[in-house]
């Protein structure tokens, strides 16, 4: 039975109220305050909207980031963290939704990429999709993202949504994302030019259409989803399903504390991820970080003029600017809406920061910001290099063993 001082969400008498729906008066106030966050994100949102010369691309931009913020937290979409559930632990529940946003995205962009470029002929690629040449940078570039994973805990995204958990070693791991983008962007130029530059461009659709590149792609997500479930060990009590999920109670409890299911949350990511290329630019978490180490960079007159065949990364490299670009709004809205998530469910913890995590948070971000650059660590860009026929993401598992 509840105590006093609890509060039951539930359609049962208290005597035989699930337990897991018995929210105390504190944990009530969390949820309340964590919807109010959400408003005043929304209302933010609003009166981006309507002013003049920020407009309706950072007020979608603030929206878009709010929206994965809550599907991060609630979906607990971090790519380190479900490789290394299937790996260490032979837990494959979560590569689903890496599957189901590949394959959810890679329908989307389909579509995306037909209306930019009607007919696909070989001597043009849709406008700002990150469809990268395949070189040894590219590898190389993985390969140390991955690492920058194992040592830092999370990829950039992840770091972003964690903050919002209470994640303190998060701090250290962007700081060294940033300086693993100054390493970057100073030597960029040689690398682009002695392994990137001539490095051949494939993309499906020049070569089999839209319909193949897509039957393509499809056939080899339904491949990895057979290997997954080959694979699987163990089944994840997070998604477990509740006995009557219709109550109220129920229906309360699976918002706000239960973990969402892969397949929604891989779903959501992919249609996110279309639209935010259909309306603003390819999605990404790394233009701002990109921008704000770019500009004080410059301002030291420590790059050169031009850094050859990387701007046009929209959703990855950041021009030198000062202001807030709509990528910053998408961040802005991972880390408050992640917050609010944590907060209303009561998983919201500050994680002590000790000495060996601040190290290696802040070693593994360096690498991870070193290698941004070449393997432009966005959902975009795995969606279109899914469907160039091939996946920089393949170079990662394997350093996930380390």
């Amino acid at each position: 039975m509840a105590s006093s001082t609890s509060h039951v969400i539930s359609d049962l008498p208290k005597e035989v109220a699930d337990p897991r729906f018995v929210w105390s008066r504190v944990e009530v106030v969390k949820t309340l305050a964590g919807l109010v966050i959400v408003a005043a994100l929304i209302g933010l949102a609003t009166k981006l909207g309507n002013d003049p010369q920020l407009g309706s691309p950072a007020a979608l931009s603030l929206l878009i980031g709010v929206s994965l913020g809550i599907i991060f937290e609630r979906g607990r979409f971090c790519f380190f963290c479900i490789f290394r559930d299937a790996i260490e632990n032979g837990v494959t529940t979560g590569l689903v939704s890496i599957l189901v946003a590949l394959l959810t995205g890679a329908v989307g962009y389909s579509l995306v990429f037909a209306l930019f470029l009607p007919v696909p002929n070989g001597e043009y690629l849709p406008p700002a999709a990150h469809i990268g040449p395949i070189s040894w940078a590219l590898v190389a570039g993985a390969a140390a993202f991955g690492f920058g994973m194992v040592l830092s805990g999370a990829c950039i995204a992840g770091h972003l949504y964690r903050i919002g958990q209470g994640s303190l070693r998060a701090i250290p791991s962007l700081i060294g994302v940033m300086a693993g983008f100054a390493l970057a962007l100073l030597g960029w130029n040689d690398i682009y030019l002695s392994q990137i530059q001539q490095a051949p461009v494939v993309w499906l659709p020049d070569h089999l259409g839209y319909n193949g590149s897509l039957i393509v792609t499809l056939a080899a997500i339904a491949l990895l989803f057979l290997v997954t479930l080959r694979f699987t060990k163990k089944q994840d009590r997070n998604y477990s399903s509740l006995e009557n999920p219709f109550t109220f109670s129920a229906i309360v409890f699976s918002l706000f504390r239960k973990r969402w299911s892969p397949a929604l949350t891989g779903a959501l990511v992919g249609l996110i991820g279309t639209v935010a290329y259909l309306r603003i630019e390819p999605l990404g978490v790394t233009r701002q970080i990109g921008t704000t180490t770019r500009t004080l960079l410059d301002s030291q007159s420590l790059l050169p003029e031009t850094l050859n065949g990387l701007d046009a990364l929209a959703g990855c490299i950041g021009i030198v600017s000062e202001t807030i670009t709509n990528n910053g709004w998408i961040i802005l809205g991972i880390v408050l809406a992640s917050f609010a998530a944590a907060l209303a469910g009561g998983r919201f913890k500050v994680e002590p920061l000790s000495i060996k995590g601040s190290i290696s948070g802040l070693l593994g971000g360096v690498l991870l910001g070193w290698a941004a650059p070449s393997v432009c660590c966005s959902p975009e860009s795995r969606h279109s290099r899914l469907l160039a026929g091939f996946s920089d993401q393949l170079c990662l598992p394997p350093c996930l063993q380390v």
